[in-house]
């Protein structure tokens, strides 16, 4: 990961100068929560997505970063909305925004991100662009209301499961590839073989954060661990072991994550069930599945040092733990 991060140093510095200059309101506030999000330890997959992919179809222009920045700005508005939707307290390892500033101000701070957001997609010129990045919020959005439908739902199975992690994360980092393509005017089989990647990317990398939501330090992951199960999520590691549980196994997984509180022994009781029916090697496996697909999408690209760093930015999504 350390060579991508060095390939991509003076861009990513470019981009994070651009952070500072879209933040700039006359509203304090907006700086602010802003800034405190933005700068708060974000790994910046998908701006780093999109400017190696502009990299890989060889892209000449200079509107890649302004459009990497769009997609982190996106990105961080559904943060700002997720943590109020879902009464966090710790983001990264700091506090949320909203537990700092109360809800009000994150979610019209992120409405405020969101409309800066299309403000800058103007400056592409590309209708296309456009196109792509309106719909990919639209289905973000969608996203976020299908897995709230889903809330302590335990008939949620596989599939379900996968169109809720399309939606609400693959999604934008598959616009974040294509939108690459688009500007530097590839071929639609090319331009198609990027946004497949990313779903498979993006995919993979839900999937190890549900993984990590039951096996990751909080200090390491940044986020309370069991969030999840308290929020009442079905993410693949507890639906794949509910599929394994016993009658009196999967009453008590139905007690657990109906219940208002999650006392410390019902957490230890579903990490360990979890464990012992492979919740995480099966979530862990499939994410590497999704992985291998996702480099054999850019076998129409011919083998350069961009091709490389996405691979190593590609495993780096499984191997993370955080």
């Amino acid at each position: 990961m350390d060579t991508v991060i060095a390939l991509l140093k003076d861009d990513m510095l470019a981009v994070e100068n651009q952070f500072k200059k879209n933040l700039s309101s006359d509203v304090q506030l907006v700086s602010q929560v802003g800034d405190y999000v933005l700068s708060s330890g974000g790994k910046r997959i998908r701006p780093m997505l999109l400017l190696l992919c502009a990299r890989l179809c060889r892209y000449q222009g200079d509107k890649h970063i302004d459009l990497a920045g769009v997609v982190e700005f996106i990105h961080t508005a559904t943060l700002l909305h997720d943590d109020v939707v879902d009464s966090a307290n710790l983001r990264r390892g700091n506090r949320s925004a909203n537990s700092v500033w109360g809800n009000q101000a994150s979610v019209l701070v992120g409405d405020f991100l969101f409309a800066k957001s299309f403000s800058v997609m103007v400056g592409s010129e590309s209708f296309k662009i456009l196109q792509i990045l309106s719909d990919t919020t639209t289905q973000l959005a969608e996203g976020e209301i299908l897995q709230l439908i889903n809330t302590c739902d335990l008939e949620v199975d596989e599939p379900r499961y996968l169109q809720v992690v399309r939606d609400k994360t693959a999604i934008l980092i598959a616009a974040a590839c294509q939108v690459a393509g688009v500007l530097a005017g590839v071929d639609e089989e090319h331009e198609m073989a990027l946004r497949e990647f990313g779903l498979e990317i993006g995919t993979a990398f839900q999937l190890m954060d549900d993984a990590l939501d039951y096996v990751a330090d909080e200090e390491d992951f940044g986020k309370e661990k069991g969030h999840d199960l308290f929020e009442g999520k079905m993410t693949l590691p507890l639906i794949h072991t509910y599929s394994k549980s016993s009658a009196h196994e999967r009453q008590e997984i139905s007690r657990i994550i109906d219940a208002d509180e999650l006392p410390e022994k019902d957490l230890e009781f579903i990490c360990a069930l979890i464990d012992a029916k492979g919740g995480i090697g099966y979530t862990h496996t499939k994410a590497t599945e999704r992985i291998e697909s996702a480099k054999q999408r850019l076998a129409l690209f011919p083998d350069c040092e961009a091709r490389q760093a996405l691979f190593t930015l590609a495993d780096y999504v499984v191997s993370r733990n955080k």
